[in-house]
């Protein structure tokens, strides 16, 4: 019976724990197992992924300690007032999940958040002693990342700090009066004053040249947050602006986007139907553009229709066909900076462009092999053989390159 109630609260805190999508396993430090010291790793090799409904790729073991909670945050299904199945995991049941999924490949490490019960700090102990007992009473060297409660103790941030590889505290909506609104109980002051404090503690824990004795391990995986999409009606350009100033007031290594989804007795403030997930999946694309190619939140936003990214085409396209002024570029003259501009490039097919024309005049050809698809390149670039002529301006050329009419995505 044991077993099969073990296996209840699995079913019932591993399904709760769906709704946050602010894990990753990357960016940490490498630790593994070697010479047979310790247990687990935080590489990929032999993990089974798993994939949730909505096609992202898991490989944790994503739980909640318990969906039980104090709080009542009006678009969360585990909030006080809600009537859903509740089940708490003990530590040791944690614990004994984590290394025996590990042992079957079936995870690479563990994901691990909580309702917050009696109060933060105890929840926050909870948190850290599970993280702690995997590190020092079994030596697990695979993934860990908690989820921060912001109103406990500093300390008690300050010790998940040590022992998980990545941290993050939710944000949650994009408005901070929408905070207040939906969840009264938490105050995005004390959110943002724990995330300030991980970040010191990350750079903290960063080895100068002239050390000779390295400061102890916090979050090498640094931390990250989540953001609530269409939940306040917020437009996506607030959203990005919002993304922007935590990557660069935090030090944030990712900024999670989750499409709103109704839940059972919802509050009448919340709205009654999601977003598109073509609207989450071009958040991520923009995300995408602002940390690896150069773009800013503004430029991002340039001729949105009411501050919505278009669904049709991608965002760096759309700012291509918004900014034709500065198209065709050469592909063997152009600063690397404007090549990441160009619709149909990417960062590494920039590199070898920038690698080759070193040695030779580009011709399309070359650039074909260099990228994925020429065709939606031709527009934008100039070669040694090649000029798109009228092809940048022409009226019709959105209609050529949109990839349809958007449709909600369907998995029946």
């Amino acid at each position: 019976m044991a077993r099969l109630d073990l296996r209840k609260k699995l079913s019932i805190l591993a399904d709760a724990a769906k709704y946050d999508a602010s894990c990753s396993s990357s960016g940490t430090s490498k630790r593994d197992s070697v010479g047979g010291r310790g247990i687990g790793s935080t590489e990929g090799m032999g993990i089974c992924h798993a994939y949730t409904p909505d096609g992202r790729c898991v490989s944790l073991l994503k739980i909640l300690l318990t969906n039980f909670c104090i709080y009542d945050c009006a678009y969360c299904i585990n909030r006080a007032s809600s009537n859903v199945e509740r089940a708490r995991f003990s530590v040791d049941e944690v614990v004994d999940l984590t290394l025996n999924f590990y042992r079957r490949n079936y995870i690479e490490g563990l994901f691990l958040s909580s309702g917050v019960i009696r109060n933060s700090d105890y929840t926050m102990e909870q948190l850290v002693l599970a993280a702690k007992t995997l590190r020092e009473v079994h030596d697990f060297r695979g993934y860990i990342h908690l989820k921060l409660i912001p109103e406990a103790d500093p300390k008690l941030v300050e010790m998940a700090g040590l022992y998980a590889d990545r941290l993050s505290a939710n944000i949650e909506l994009p408005r901070d009066e929408a905070l207040a609104r939906l969840a009264p109980q938490k105050d995005v002051a004390v959110i943002k004053k724990a995330m300030g404090q991980v970040r010191l503690g990350v750079e903290a824990a960063k080895p100068g040249k002239r050390d000779k004795i390295k400061p102890p391990r916090f979050a090498p995986g640094g931390q990250s947050t989540q953001l609530i999409v269409g939940a306040d009606g917020a437009p996506d350009t607030e959203i990005l602006d919002r993304s922007a100033s935590l990557y660069g007031g935090y030090g944030l290594r990712r900024v999670y986007y989750s499409a709103f989804s109704p839940i059972p007795d919802a509050s009448s403030v919340l709205p009654l139907s999601k977003p598109p997930l073509m609207r989450e999946h071009r958040l991520y694309q923009a995300d995408w553009l602002m940390r690896f190619y150069g773009f800013s939140a503004p430029e991002i936003g340039e001729g949105t229709a009411g501050g919505m990214l278009d669904l049709a085409v991608d965002p760096k396209l759309a700012w291509a066909l918004n900014r034709r002024e500065q198209f065709p570029v050469d592909v063997n003259r152009a600063p690397r900076e404007m090549l990441l501009r160009v619709p149909g490039l990417g960062v590494k097919a920039v590199d070898r462009i920038v690698s080759v024309r070193r040695y030779r005049t580009l011709r399309l050809e070359d650039v074909g092999r260099l990228t994925r698809s020429v065709d939606k390149v031709r527009p934008w670039i100039t070669a040694l053989d090649w000029t798109p002529g009228g092809l940048t301006d022409a009226a019709d050329l959105r209609a050529r390159v949109a990839t349809g009419a958007p449709q909600q995505l369907s998995l029946f």
